[in-house]
Protein backbone atom coordinates (compact mmCIF):
# COMPACT_ATOMS: atom_id res chain seq x y z
CA UNK A 1 0.00 0.00 0.00
CA UNK A 2 2.92 1.97 0.82
CA UNK A 3 4.56 1.54 -2.84
CA UNK A 4 0.99 2.39 -4.12
CA UNK A 5 0.71 5.78 -2.44
CA UNK A 6 -1.45 5.00 0.85
CA UNK A 7 0.18 5.41 3.91
CA UNK A 8 -1.01 3.48 7.03
CA UNK A 9 -1.33 5.35 10.25
CA UNK A 10 -2.20 4.20 13.61
CA UNK A 11 -3.16 6.87 15.59
CA UNK A 12 -4.26 7.58 19.41
CA UNK A 13 -3.68 9.69 22.00
CA UNK A 14 -2.08 9.20 26.00
CA UNK A 15 -3.14 10.94 28.54
CA UNK A 16 -2.37 12.64 31.95
CA UNK A 17 1.24 12.72 31.41
CA UNK A 18 2.16 13.40 34.95
CA UNK A 19 5.01 16.28 34.83
CA UNK A 20 6.45 14.94 38.09
CA UNK A 21 9.67 16.59 39.94
CA UNK A 22 11.54 14.88 42.68
CA UNK A 23 12.18 16.86 45.92
CA UNK A 24 16.08 15.56 46.26
CA UNK A 25 18.53 14.18 43.70
CA UNK A 26 18.66 10.96 43.39
CA UNK A 27 21.70 8.60 44.08
CA UNK A 28 24.18 7.32 41.52
CA UNK A 29 24.75 3.52 41.13
CA UNK A 30 28.16 2.68 42.47
CA UNK A 31 29.84 -1.17 42.89
CA UNK A 32 27.25 -3.61 44.97
CA UNK A 33 24.52 -0.82 45.18
CA UNK A 34 21.95 0.09 42.50
CA UNK A 35 20.67 3.35 41.60
CA UNK A 36 18.71 5.28 44.40
CA UNK A 37 15.31 7.59 43.54
CA UNK A 38 14.07 9.84 46.00
CA UNK A 39 10.15 8.70 46.57
CA UNK A 40 8.75 11.99 47.48
CA UNK A 41 8.19 14.31 44.13
CA UNK A 42 6.12 17.67 42.97
CA UNK A 43 3.55 17.72 40.58
CA UNK A 44 3.94 19.97 38.17
CA UNK A 45 0.31 19.44 36.37
CA UNK A 46 -0.54 17.05 33.10
CA UNK A 47 0.13 16.75 29.66
CA UNK A 48 -1.18 15.00 26.72
CA UNK A 49 0.80 12.97 23.89
CA UNK A 50 -1.47 12.74 20.89
CA UNK A 51 0.84 10.29 18.19
CA UNK A 52 0.88 8.71 15.24
CA UNK A 53 2.71 6.02 13.71
CA UNK A 54 3.66 5.28 10.00
CA UNK A 55 3.44 1.48 9.85
CA UNK A 56 5.54 1.44 6.63
CA UNK A 57 8.75 3.06 8.15
CA UNK A 58 7.87 3.55 12.03
CA UNK A 59 8.26 7.08 11.62
CA UNK A 60 6.27 8.79 14.30
CA UNK A 61 4.43 12.59 14.68
CA UNK A 62 3.58 13.54 17.93
CA UNK A 63 1.74 16.43 19.46
CA UNK A 64 1.87 17.26 23.02
CA UNK A 65 -1.28 19.78 24.40
CA UNK A 66 -2.90 20.84 27.90
CA UNK A 67 -6.07 18.40 26.91
CA UNK A 68 -7.61 15.82 24.79
CA UNK A 69 -9.89 17.40 22.95
CA UNK A 70 -11.68 17.54 19.56
CA UNK A 71 -9.89 20.61 18.15
CA UNK A 72 -6.74 18.91 19.49
CA UNK A 73 -7.24 15.65 17.93
CA UNK A 74 -8.24 17.38 14.81
CA UNK A 75 -4.98 19.48 14.43
CA UNK A 76 -2.93 16.18 14.64
CA UNK A 77 -4.51 14.89 11.86
CA UNK A 78 -4.05 17.73 9.92
CA UNK A 79 -0.17 18.44 10.61
CA UNK A 80 0.01 14.62 10.01
CA UNK A 81 -1.78 14.64 6.76
CA UNK A 82 0.28 17.94 5.68
CA UNK A 83 3.91 15.94 6.32
CA UNK A 84 2.93 13.94 3.30
CA UNK A 85 1.61 15.27 0.12
CA UNK A 86 2.52 12.63 -2.03
CA UNK A 87 0.22 9.95 -1.00
CA UNK A 88 -3.06 9.89 -2.68
CA UNK A 89 -4.89 7.98 0.49
CA UNK A 90 -4.63 7.57 4.09
CA UNK A 91 -6.00 5.22 6.42
CA UNK A 92 -6.19 6.03 9.98
CA UNK A 93 -6.17 3.06 12.78
CA UNK A 94 -7.65 4.04 16.14
CA UNK A 95 -9.99 2.62 18.76
CA UNK A 96 -13.44 3.75 19.71
CA UNK A 97 -12.85 6.53 22.08
CA UNK A 98 -15.58 8.91 21.47
CA UNK A 99 -13.62 11.94 20.07
CA UNK A 100 -12.57 9.26 17.48
CA UNK A 101 -16.37 9.56 15.81
CA UNK A 102 -17.96 12.94 16.93
CA UNK A 103 -19.11 15.75 14.71
CA UNK A 104 -15.85 17.79 14.87
CA UNK A 105 -14.26 14.28 13.38
CA UNK A 106 -16.57 14.06 10.39
CA UNK A 107 -15.76 17.77 9.37
CA UNK A 108 -12.27 17.14 9.73
CA UNK A 109 -12.67 14.23 7.54
CA UNK A 110 -14.48 15.73 5.07
CA UNK A 111 -12.08 18.85 4.88
CA UNK A 112 -8.90 16.73 4.48
CA UNK A 113 -11.14 14.48 2.28
CA UNK A 114 -12.65 17.16 -0.44
CA UNK A 115 -15.58 15.46 0.33
CA UNK A 116 -19.41 17.71 1.42
CA UNK A 117 -19.79 18.37 5.22
CA UNK A 118 -23.21 17.36 6.08
CA UNK A 119 -24.26 17.87 9.37
CA UNK A 120 -28.20 16.68 9.50
CA UNK A 121 -26.95 12.95 7.31
CA UNK A 122 -24.75 12.79 10.62
CA UNK A 123 -26.50 12.78 13.70
CA UNK A 124 -26.22 9.35 15.01
CA UNK A 125 -23.09 7.29 16.00
CA UNK A 126 -23.70 5.10 13.32
CA UNK A 127 -23.82 7.60 10.78
CA UNK A 128 -21.20 9.31 11.74
CA UNK A 129 -18.64 5.47 12.12
CA UNK A 130 -20.26 4.94 8.25
CA UNK A 131 -18.66 8.28 6.77
CA UNK A 132 -15.39 7.82 8.60
CA UNK A 133 -15.01 4.99 7.32
CA UNK A 134 -16.30 5.35 4.04
CA UNK A 135 -13.44 3.20 1.63
CA UNK A 136 -14.15 6.16 -1.51
CA UNK A 137 -12.61 9.01 0.68
CA UNK A 138 -9.24 9.91 0.75
CA UNK A 139 -9.07 10.08 4.88
CA UNK A 140 -10.15 6.97 5.90
CA UNK A 141 -10.45 5.30 9.51
CA UNK A 142 -10.20 2.15 10.58
CA UNK A 143 -11.85 1.42 14.14
CA UNK A 144 -9.99 -1.64 16.17
CA UNK A 145 -12.35 -4.38 17.87
CA UNK A 146 -13.80 -3.06 20.77
CA UNK A 147 -11.30 -4.39 23.85
CA UNK A 148 -8.66 -4.44 21.01
CA UNK A 149 -6.96 -1.03 21.15
CA UNK A 150 -3.78 -3.09 21.91
CA UNK A 151 -3.80 -4.09 18.23
CA UNK A 152 -2.67 -0.21 17.52
CA UNK A 153 0.58 -0.07 16.76
CA UNK A 154 0.97 3.20 18.64
CA UNK A 155 0.43 1.20 22.02
CA UNK A 156 3.66 -0.61 21.60
CA UNK A 157 5.60 2.70 20.75
CA UNK A 158 3.66 4.33 23.78
CA UNK A 159 5.50 1.95 25.90
CA UNK A 160 8.58 2.70 24.57
CA UNK A 161 8.53 6.55 25.16
CA UNK A 162 6.94 5.54 28.63
CA UNK A 163 10.23 3.27 29.57
CA UNK A 164 12.19 5.40 27.76
CA UNK A 165 11.52 9.06 29.05
CA UNK A 166 8.27 9.39 31.55
CA UNK A 167 8.96 6.66 34.29
CA UNK A 168 11.97 7.54 35.67
CA UNK A 169 11.88 11.14 34.43
CA UNK A 170 12.57 14.17 36.46
CA UNK A 171 10.67 17.42 35.25
CA UNK A 172 10.54 21.01 36.61
CA UNK A 173 7.65 21.77 34.52
CA UNK A 174 4.87 20.91 31.95
CA UNK A 175 7.11 22.75 29.89
CA UNK A 176 10.18 20.90 30.42
CA UNK A 177 8.47 17.60 29.93
CA UNK A 178 6.75 18.68 26.80
CA UNK A 179 10.03 19.65 25.15
CA UNK A 180 11.88 16.60 26.87
CA UNK A 181 9.10 13.74 24.94
CA UNK A 182 9.09 16.00 21.09
CA UNK A 183 13.10 15.79 21.86
CA UNK A 184 12.70 12.28 22.34
CA UNK A 185 10.27 12.01 19.04
CA UNK A 186 12.81 13.64 16.82
CA UNK A 187 15.50 11.10 18.09
CA UNK A 188 13.97 8.63 17.78
CA UNK A 189 12.69 9.88 14.22
CA UNK A 190 16.80 9.98 13.28
CA UNK A 191 18.33 7.42 14.74
CA UNK A 192 15.76 4.24 15.76
CA UNK A 193 12.85 4.25 13.66
CA UNK A 194 11.47 1.36 11.28
CA UNK A 195 8.73 -0.96 11.14
CA UNK A 196 7.07 -3.36 13.95
CA UNK A 197 7.90 -6.95 13.03
CA UNK A 198 4.14 -7.65 12.86
CA UNK A 199 4.39 -11.36 14.25
CA UNK A 200 0.59 -12.29 15.93
CA UNK A 201 -1.53 -14.18 13.76
CA UNK A 202 -4.95 -13.62 15.34
CA UNK A 203 -5.18 -17.65 15.81
CA UNK A 204 -5.67 -17.26 19.70
CA UNK A 205 -8.47 -14.07 19.15
CA UNK A 206 -10.36 -16.07 16.66
CA UNK A 207 -10.46 -19.27 19.13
Amino acid sequence: MYQQGELVLCTDEKTSIQALERKHPGRPMKAGQPERREFEYVRHGTRCLIASLAVATGQVMGDVSARRGSRDFCRHLRQTAAQFPEFQRFHWVMDNLNTHWNLSLCRCIAQLSGVKFEPKKLRTGAQRRAFLTDPEHKHVIHYTPKHGSWLNQIEIWFGVVQKRVIRRGNFVSKADLTRRILAYIAYYNEHLARPYRWTYTGEPLAA
